[in-house]
């Protein structure tokens, strides 16, 4: 099969308290995303959140719909964002091709119709990153480049967080109903993301983790302010973070990371700070 997905529940804070280092990575962890010729996703009971990568090498990679989500056409009844973390590639829809280049985004809405990945060179294949949640209706598609991005320098080099915060897919820039996406790149030197630290229990969100050197790690920071845990992960990795949790991380390296959120409302300052020094 072409395509692969998994399926994670949803956790109660409390419960979380008691997990190991093996438990944490099971449930939160998403390695493999990118293998060639192969779609690979999960499929999160956090707002029915996907998760998912391709890369199409040798052959196009149709997104066909997975039997969890019941429905003819994997957009039927469902809105996707993609971000291209490859060379250059193609995005079919509706007999429309998308060009996109490397860190540039693709929102489609929801519809009846087939949803095709392509590279531009198949001996430098494109990767293809995606996020999707449901949608109750359909808003039209739109390719947003890094001159449509909405960007803003945040941190500091004395904090160690100086970072540019790209957003993509925001309502500011393309409606949706309840996807967001957006691109996050450290700068030289700096390792924090996302520090202070919030959460929002409006909405859950993940990250995806790429540009980590060769030999490097990110320490992602997870749970309730007052009972975190951690997650070491690498290079294209990602992690899903529950309404309740906190989504932070340092890196042995300065790298990028894609954020990715969907819930009830489209407010992306909605956040509850948490001081680094009430942190536990």
């Amino acid at each position: 099969m072409k395509i692969e997905y998994e399926i994670r529940y949803a956790v109660h804070p409390v419960d979380f308290r008691k997990y190991d280092t093996e438990r944490l990575r099971k449930e939160f962890l998403v390695s493999g995303l990118f293998v060639s010729d192969k779609i690979k996703l999960v499929y999160s009971m956090y707002d029915r959140f996907i998760v998912g990568g391709a890369i199409p090498a040798s052959s196009a990679l149709l997104l066909e719909p997975v039997d969890a989500l019941k429905a003819p056409f994997f957009l039927s009844r469902r809105e996707i964002g993609i971000i291209n973390v490859g060379e250059e590639g193609v995005v079919k829809a509706d007999g429309k091709e998308y060009v996109l280049g490397f860190k540039e985004a693709l929102y489609l809405g929801a519809g009846e119709r087939n949803v095709i990945f392509e590279s531009r060179h198949p001996s430098r294949p494109a990767r293809f990153y995606f996020n999707s949640a449901p949608a109750h209706t359909s808003y039209p598609d739109k390719l947003i480049t890094r001159a449509d991005a909405e960007v803003t320098d945040l941190g500091a080099p004395e904090t160690s967080n100086s970072r540019k915060l790209n957003k993509l897919i925001v309502n500011s820039i393309v409606k949706t109903c309840q996807l967001q996406m957006g691109l996050t790149e450290l700068q030289p030197g700096s390792v924090w993301n996302t520090m202070p630290p919030h959460t929002h229990a409006r909405r859950m969100e993940t990250y995806f983790y790429f540009e980590v050197p060769k030999g490097q790690a990110i320490c992602h920071f997870m749970g309730e302010p007052i009972e975190t845990r951690h997650i070491w992960m690498t290079n294209e990795e990602a992690v899903l973070s529950p309404q309740w949790s906190i989504h932070s991380a340092a890196g042995t390296s300065h790298y990028s990371f894609i954020w990715g959120m969907a819930g009830e409302n489209l407010d992306y300052g909605d956040m509850d700070s948490v001081p680094p020094d009430q942190l536990k």
